[in-house]
């Protein structure tokens, strides 16, 4: 696409989300649905006598000869663009350009065209969502078993399974997928109901209320789209609070599984790491660096995301009475931004999951240096129904673990498991060989590997066939 950067452009307009994405929401493609919209009243109007074929067979001939610098020429003076819409797909029917809009507001077109291409473009995330839950049932099956450190208030705490902690991430994402399923499917326009939603100018062109009613059920299925039963001057802005609700909280998912993984990569633990290409560049100042700037990313779009709704709340709270125009900027902005980001996110996303490099030696580091601190409430148990006295046990694991955890900031070997398995207050209820078992912390995971795989199980029966 041709982008003049002498002039400041929208980052979504040419860096982040899909051309796909873009088009839906482009100038051109509003001007085509709307022009569809209109080919569409007039078809109805000429089932019901009000209007003649041959305009409409004129406005269909001329329906795609879309000319956006003559539109915004007649803007200038007429300071309305879909009046300046109307003027200039009249200009190429003779016959058909005096019916263009007949009976309409400027609602009824436009409401009903921004529901339409924000259909599709929810069509469009629910296909990459499905995508990317695809690829975090297949990583969370292949590692269900992989045994890894679990940590709490970053701390470490009691070991896991690598499958099971993406299990958590893919878990909210097939709730994502559920909600923007619904979300879409109930999707409804504002239909063809005039100034102030009473549909009185349809009433008078038709001859009675139940004309009207009639009339708008057939306009509203050429569209292939429900209507509102009661709305005003515009649709009920609720429905664009829910659909940014429901993209702010699929950013939410993915915010926390990339700000997880930038947590993952830091040395330190160095357990997940970002697909990192062959010329790729960390840093301009310190060409070691692999820093995780497409999880970055996703974060600071999701970040924006977040906020969205909060516009969207405003536009539904504050259109007064039967409308204001409190909404008409910004939407322009905050509907195609928010679907744009989403698609953003969810192609990153997408490739980090299938790319995610999981170093699992760096996962037996950190169970050797950590996990047998969690495996002594195992061997406490053990302990415990061999005859021990618990509270006494306590106190020894307690007196070896702060021993253990100080060589540990040392920077010595662990050397918890060897200390406790020789303690006569412990072998005196069990072998050496015995307690060396309970301490070893990478079978300590309980029901993790069966969850992760139901949850594995549960997403593939979300996808598509």
């Amino acid at each position: 696409m041709s982008v003049d950067h002498h002039l400041w452009q929208s980052p979504y307009s040419w860096r982040y989300g899909s051309d796909e994405m873009r088009a839906l929401w482009g100038e051109h493609g509003k001007r085509l649905l709307w022009r569809r919209i209109w080919v569409a009243l007039a078809e109805t109007q000429s089932e019901l006598g009000l209007v003649r074929s041959e305009q409409v067979e004129d406005l269909r001939a001329h329906m795609t000869e879309i000319d956006i610098d003559r539109a915004h020429e007649l803007e200038r003076d007429l300071r309305h663009d879909l009046m300046a819409e109307v003027h200039t797909f009249a200009e190429s029917c003779s016959v058909g350009g005096g019916i263009i809009h007949l009976g309409a507001t400027s609602m009824d077109i436009e409401d009903n065209a921004d529901v339409i291409r924000l259909r599709d473009a929810l069509g469009l995330l629910i296909g990459r969502l499905e995508g990317v839950c695809g690829g975090f049932a297949a990583r969370i099956e292949e590692l269900a078993d992989a045994p890894t450190m679990g940590f709490t208030h970053l701390q470490p705490a009691e070991p896991t399974t690598i499958g099971y902690r993406l299990a958590q991430y893919g878990q909210d994402l097939g709730e994502d997928l559920r909600t923007l399923r619904q979300v879409r499917a109930a999707l409804r326009g504002k239909g063809f109901k005039g100034a102030v939603g009473t549909s009185a100018s349809y009433a008078q062109l038709l001859g009675g209320p139940e004309a009207a009613r009639e009339f708008e059920r057939r306009l509203m299925a050429r569209l292939d789209l429900a209507a509102f039963p009661a709305a005003t001057q515009t649709a009920p802005r609720k429905q664009e609070y829910q659909v940014l609700c429901a993209l702010a909280s699929l950013g939410q998912s993915l915010y926390k599984f990339a700000a997880d993984l930038r947590l993952l990569q830091s040395p330190p633990l160095g357990e997940w790491a970002e697909p990192f290409g062959e010329r790729q560049i960390g840093s301009s100042a310190m060409p070691f660096k692999r820093n995780p700037i497409v999880a970055e990313n996703i974060d600071s779009q999701a970040r924006h995301l977040a906020a969205l709704p909060r516009v969207a709340w405003d536009n539904a709270a504050h259109s007064y009475l039967e409308r204001t125009l409190d909404d008409s900027a910004n939407r322009r902005s905050v509907l195609p931004e928010a679907t744009l980001i989403a698609d953003d996110l969810l192609r990153r996303a997408g490739r980090l999951i299938r790319g995610l490099v999981v170093d699992r030696a760096a996962s037996a580091r950190l169970l050797a240096d950590y996990g047998p601190f969690a495996a002594t409430e195992r061997a406490l148990m053990e302990l415990v129904r061999r005859g021990g006295d618990r509270q006494e046990l306590h106190e020894v694991i307690r007196e070896h673990s702060l021993a253990a955890w100080a060589a540990g900031r040392r920077g010595e070997e662990n050397p918890l498991r060897a200390a406790l398995s020789a303690d006569p207050r412990v072998t005196v209820l069990a072998p050496t060989s015995a307690v060396l078992g309970w301490l070893d912390a990478s079978g300590y995971t309980g029901c993790a590997p069966d969850a992760a795989r139901a949850v594995a199980e549960d997403l593939r029966s979300l996808l598509s066939p």
